[in-house]
């Protein structure tokens, strides 16, 4: 029970349910930020507040930080498991089936990482009471975070490797979870397509709009 438990499939399998569990809160946060578009500060604050306060909300906000937790550190064992199985790098590169997507999940995955503690710093932090800042009003500080153009480029370059890591995950979570056969592989693909695409230029639209047109 203690190996199945600690195998490198059940890793696999609690990090598929913990990154699906993610894919639900990204469209509701890009809903949020789209807020930021608007003129009057206080339907952001609002929504903001709201997210912050209600208490189901912040169930979930836990489950959530606790669910990014267990997919980045379990991520990162069994990719360190897998570097321990191969140690010694081949002389000759062969030819297999894995993807690009899957050969370089640790780098991308480990840029959103860093990407993910600025952003902590720049607003959960405040919420804490860890960095100066006032938890009532992040639309002021998001704006004021936008009008610099090199957290722009930082802000736009991590949702472009967020999608790339965002397709192989979608699509690696659900064979993991047993759902790839003739006819739902295509289709989840199709989605991992149009979602990494899709939430990634959602939060790059509005990084560019608040710079360039604010």
């Amino acid at each position: 029970m203690e190996k199945l438990l600690f195998s490198s499939i059940s890793k696999k399998f609690v990090m598929a349910l913990a990154g699906i569990f993610l894919l639900f809160f990204l469209p509701v946060h890009l809903y949020v930020n789209s807020l930021l578009l608007k003129d009057d500060p206080q339907i952001f604050n609002r929504a903001a507040h709201f997210l912050a306060n209600f208490p189901i909300v912040r169930i979930i906000e836990v489950l959530l930080i606790l669910s990014l937790l267990v997919h980045i550190i379990w991520g990162l064992i069994v990719q360190i498991n897998n570097w321990m199985m191969r140690p010694v790098a081949y002389v000759k590169g062969n030819k297999t089936d894995t993807s690009f997507f899957s050969r370089f999940m640790i780098w991308t995955g480990g840029s959103v990482m860093i990407f993910l503690g600025l952003h902590f710093s720049n607003f959960f932090f405040i919420k804490l009471g860890i960095v100066p800042g006032n938890p009532e009003d992040f639309y002021t500080t998001a704006h004021n975070l936008f009008s610099i153009p090199a957290y722009n480029y930082i802000y736009i370059t991590s949702f472009i490797i967020l999608g790339l890591h965002l397709y192989h995950a979608i699509v690696s979570a659900t064979q993991t979870l047993g759902l790839s056969n003739r006819f739902w592989t295509p289709v989840i693909k199709g989605f991992a397509v149009i979602y990494a695409i899709f939430i990634p230029s959602g939060f790059a639209f509005i990084s560019v709009s608040l710079w360039l047109f604010r």
